[in-house]
């Protein structure tokens, strides 16, 4: 490598500093909980939605969009941006909330959620939305396609990294767990699976549908990377310390396994089956709004 290309790399690497703004843990803290505070407004003010599925992979996309992905929102076809599958399409709209404050979308576009002619709608639509990479919602094909992406990636030298994001109901699927058979086998080096394990499902426990455990050891059987430990969904710091690890595998694919509360925020909806998909009425949202509203309050003023 001469000068000219350690320049290079240096402007590359100046570049993504720009784009990135530098949080600390507890501002993204905040700007997850002003997300649910939006996306259980939007909720109620339509009639429809999933909250449960929402509330509990906000964390995730906000540590995931606002410090480690790199994207150019301006630019959302760039050809080596960092890509997200959101498997679990039914919380598309705390995705939503987050790309409007990123910017992929105007400001106001999540007050259109479902609306008819809207671009986003139930479940994202890649044809629609900007930033969407895959249409998802049928549970258990996300991570197919994210791993043929980042097949891709390898091809053309790991530029970039491709993160799916999954249910307990994605994996109940028996082509989730022919893709991951078939990433054990080629190993793309920057394929991160993220398990949104909140344990609870549409119609009851997982327990009750269709107990995943031992978790991490299956995925072990399978060639996957596996930290020892299950990381916090709802901590930051816990979230960051998960992707110091993922960034110690010298090879993939890797798996996070995240402890995470369905309805996460609202402690009537918390880990509740019912919160999976019902509509907000006016009286689930005043009791609901004062609890995301204190919490959201502590992360702020500390």
């Amino acid at each position: 490598m001469d000068s000219s290309d350690l320049q290079a790399g240096d402007a590359l690497g100046n570049e993504k500093e720009i784009r990135m703004k530098e949080y600390t843990n507890r501002e993204l803290q905040a700007k997850a909980q002003q997300f649910r505070i939006d996306v259980i407004e939007t909720l109620h003010q339509k009639g429809t939605g999933h909250w449960g599925g929402s509330a509990s992979v906000a964390d995730l996309l906000t540590y995931l969009y606002f410090k480690r992905m790199d994207i150019r929102p301006e630019e959302p076809d760039w050809t080596e941006r960092d890509r997200l599958i959101l498997s679990k399409g039914h919380a598309s709209p705390m995705l939503y909330a987050v790309l409007e404050s990123k910017g992929y979308l105007p400001k106001g576009t999540l007050s259109s959620f479902r609306d008819m002619n809207s671009s986003i709608q139930g479940h994202p639509c890649m044809n629609k939305t900007p930033g969407v990479e895959m249409s998802t919602g049928a549970l258990g094909h996300g991570l197919s396609v994210g791993l043929g992406m980042s097949l891709i990636s390898q091809l053309h030298d790991n530029s970039f990294y491709t993160y799916v994001i999954v249910g307990e109901g994605c994996l109940n699927e028996g082509q989730s767990w022919e893709a991951i058979m078939s990433a054990g086998k080629f190993a793309p080096e920057k394929l991160v699976l993220m398990v949104d394990y909140n344990k609870v499902q549409l119609d009851g426990t997982v327990e009750e549908i269709m107990p995943l455990e031992p978790f991490a050891d299956k995925f072990r059987a399978f060639n996957w990377n596996v930290p020892e430990k299950m990381y916090d969904g709802h901590d930051m710091d816990n979230i960051e310390e998960s992707f110091k690890w993922l960034d110690s595998q010298k090879k993939g694919p890797s798996v996070i396994i995240y402890d995470t509360v369905k309805g996460k925020g609202v402690s009537f909806m918390e880990n509740k089956n019912i919160w999976h998909g019902s509509p907000v009425g006016v009286e689930h949202l005043e009791k609901a709004l004062p609890e995301l509203k204190e919490q959201l309050s502590k992360w702020e003023d500390e």
